[in-house]
């Protein structure tokens, strides 16, 4: 019998210099694939990911930034999703941390492969462009992965506070469950680091190369990006598609030129809720196991704090988490190779 799999598809920040090669090691072997992915890259000027993940050496100032980065997170996961084992699993739904909701969208079947790349592509290459703002992280859990509501409401409190001081923009960027993603304008992140207190010797974390992600400081770029991307690459889904409002987009069910402009208009300019995406995806598809592609490993923890913040499956603390995947697997990353094994080949309970 098939296991029920939500997918779960990476955002920014997965590809880094451990992950060099990544399209390669795990891809070559898509011709098709690989080759429409590198002819549009090659027919917008831009260097093809077969170039960028082939380099001899990782560079940040190259492989980070958004234009790259895009493209080559967008390979990498829609190449591992084209692997998931369907006899195995069923794939009933589709979600993804930010940037990664443009590659839910080709995974969903709500644009197809080539209309995904461009899609992720054009925005990856807008916020480059644009480069506005920026993005830093805070915790907002214990060492036990155990939600903090009163150090959630002190932050948020901190950050309206900022944001209504003169000169200073911040604002809620993506709830990651124990981990918030702030943004604002320079001075407003200088607030931001001044005013919460460090935590494990490590936050509150500047994000390079990011910009303010999720928040009305993106207009200019929503503005773009809807008069660049036609509404003709926009369909219903064929996988039922959760939002970062925990909105369903659902088979038949879905008007495209709604789904655009969401994609282009709220889903840019507003906080993107991932935490609470999980958690619709749990509670209303009741999946066993959460397959996120690669590249990178960095969702798992995020996956787990959703689901502790709900108890799902009796979850209560990070160790509780770890013995679950221990003893049966509830998330499988693709970036690792046990667990890719699993996704790719079927995992046996």
């Amino acid at each position: 019998m098939k296991r029920r799999a939500v997918v779960v598809c990476p955002g920014r920040g997965t590809y880094n210099k451990a992950e060099l090669g990544y399209v390669g090691r795990h891809h070559a072997a898509k011709p098709d694939f690989l080759s429409a992915i590198d002819s549009y890259r090659r027919d917008q000027g831009q260097p093809t990911v077969s170039e960028l993940d082939g380099a001899e050496r990782f560079s940040p100032s190259t492989h980070v930034r958004g234009d790259n980065a895009a493209a080559l997170i967008f390979a990498s996961a829609c190449g591992d999703f084209l692997d998931i084992d369907r006899e195995a699993f069923e794939v009933v739904a589709v979600t993804g941390n930010s940037m990664g909701w443009y590659i839910a969208l080709a995974c969903a079947g709500a644009t197809s492969m080539l209309g995904g790349i461009q899609v992720v592509n054009t925005m990856g290459t807008l916020m480059h462009q644009h480069l506005i703002g920026g993005q830093l992280l805070y915790p907002v859990s214990d060492e036990e992965w155990r939600p903090d509501p009163a150090l959630r409401a002190q932050v948020l409190t901190e950050l309206a506070r900022i944001d209504a001081l003169p000169g200073c923009e911040a604002a809620l960027s993506i709830d990651l469950g124990g981990l918030l993603a702030l943004a604002g304008n320079e001075a407003g992140l200088a607030a931001l680091e001044a005013a919460l207190p460090p935590r494990d010797g490590r936050y509150p974390m500047r994000l390079p190369l990011h910009a303010a992600f999720h928040t009305a400081l993106q207009e200019p770029v929503s503005v773009a990006g809807k008069a660049a991307l036609p509404r003709e690459l926009f369909t219903a889904p064929t996988i039922p598609l959760i939002d970062g409002r925990s909105h369903i987009w659902r088979p038949l069910e879905s008007n495209p030129e709604a789904l655009r402009d969401y994609t282009l208009g709220a889903q840019v300019t507003q906080p993107y809720h991932f935490a609470r995406a999980i958690q619709t995806a749990v509670r209303e598809f009741a999946p066993q196991v959460l397959i996120v592609p690669g590249p990178g490993t960095t969702l798992g923890g995020s996956i787990a704090q959703s689901l502790i913040a709900i108890g799902w499956h009796g979850l209560e603390s990070r160790d509780d988490f770890v013995e679950l995947q221990r003893t049966e697997p509830l998330v499988l990353a693709m970036a690792m190779e046990e667990q890719r094994a699993g996704a790719a080949k079927g995992y046996k309970r």
